[in-house]
């Protein structure tokens, strides 16, 4: 047990579970552990509404109808879900179209279907990490069975104009998906007002627990997704299996406690403070990505001269950050986030990523400016 805990600033990895969430979980454990699908006795009545019940907060939660959320094992299931389906159900095998920045299983999911016959069309993002719409515009021509386009960027933070993005899709008749995963733990996440047709998003990325997520499915979009895999019909029929009853328990009980605009404002000083400490630590600090609009809690920077991997390493087990997506852990690659907004294969292995909670405090923060100075060799105190 180490005498200086670990400052997280991974949150876009992942968020500590709400006491609230744990509690509302825990019953379903231990007492209400029935399988939700079995229909002749009351302990599964009991499980089932429950499921019932979580569903309706996680519909309100992003402006959808109960009957439009489908639960899945989490985002990455469901951008699967959500584009192969889309494959699946359209018998013209038209044209995919994502931008460069997706999250890796989008992207992983489009050259899979490219393998297999389709086109896949990736489209720019400028230097700040932000869609071009005129290349956008250009990419969606003839038969399109798809766009994909995140609506928060899990490396650099960039939020993306989400609404020309719909605008343009459906004057073009093109199915719209999108990745909001970093989105829906502080922004106003309205698939209705957005215009989506499909959505992605995760519990752990919202105080959840790990393991659970959900697909927005618009009911106009119903009978252009098909089911991916296959079993007992649940789900609308496009997601089989037995329900983790605590899970979809504990993913509602997070949807009822997001942000408000004055939690999310205190979040971004937090943000501000961490960003002016590590500033003073690296005076020729470059950001990556728009500094506006941007997630509250990311700051991905570079500082040339600097070995990223080193002062990561140097900072453990002090202070938890990161230099690129967890979902690429492990895989010795370059982030194609930063590579795709022009950063050097130099520049992006300077690059770190830090990502505040909601619940990070300013004291937390001067210890981990503390422990990167100290990873770096510098004073502890400028």
């Amino acid at each position: 047990m180490t005498s200086n805990p670990t400052v997280f600033l991974d949150h876009q990895a992942s968020t500590p579970v709400s006491q609230a969430v744990l509690e509302a979980m825990l019953p379903y454990f231990s007492g209400g552990y029935a399988n939700p699908h079995s229909e002749d006795h009351s302990a599964g009545w009991a499980a089932s509404q429950a499921i019932e019940a979580a569903r309706e907060q996680v519909a309100c939660a992003v402006g959808a109808e109960p009957s439009e959320i489908v639960f899945t094992s989490g985002a990455t299931e469901s951008n699967n879900l959500a584009l192969l389906g889309a494959a699946a159900a359209d018998g013209e095998r038209g044209a995919i179209v994502v931008s460069a920045i997706e999250h890796k299983s989008v992207l992983a999911i489009g050259r899979a279907l490219q393998r297999a016959g389709r086109e896949l069309r990736v489209v720019p993002v400028d230097e700040s990490g932000l869609l071009n719409i005129d290349a956008l515009a250009a990419a969606i021509y003839g038969d399109v069975t798809i766009v994909s386009i995140g609506a928060v960027n899990n490396e650099i933070g960039v939020v993306q104009d989400m609404a020309a993005v719909a605008d343009l899709c459906r004057s073009r008749g093109a199915l719209l998906h999108s990745d909001v995963t970093q989105g829906v733990g502080w922004s106003a996440v309205d698939v209705e007002t957005m215009g989506v047709d499909l959505a992605s998003f995760s519990a752990h990325k919202l105080r959840g627990p790990k393991g659970i997520g959900a697909l927005f499915v618009s009911l106009a979009a119903t009978d252009r997704i098909a089911p991916v895999m296959h079993g007992g019909g649940q789900e609308r029929g496009l997601r089989p299996g037995t329900l983790p009853t605590p899970l979809c328990v504990g993913f509602g009980a997070a949807c009822t406690l997001l942000p408000n605009k004055a939690d999310v404002e205190s979040w971004r000083l937090v943000t501000r403070h961490l960003l002016n400490g590590v500033e003073q630590l690296f005076p020729n600090l470059i950001l990556n990505g728009a500094g506006d609009p941007r997630h509250p809690g990311n700051l991905n920077f570079r500082v040339p001269g600097i070995d990223a991997q080193l002062l990561v390493a140097r900072a453990q087990p002090h202070v938890a950050l990161s230099r690129g997506a967890a979902c690429t852990s492990g895989i010795p690659e370059q982030s194609h986030v930063l590579r795709a907004i022009g950063l050097s294969e130099e520049e992006a292995d300077a690059s770190i990523r830090l990502s505040t909670g909601l619940d990070t405090t300013f004291s937390e923060i001067d210890a981990a400016i503390v422990e990167l100075a100290k990873a770096a060799y510098l004073p502890e105190s400028l």
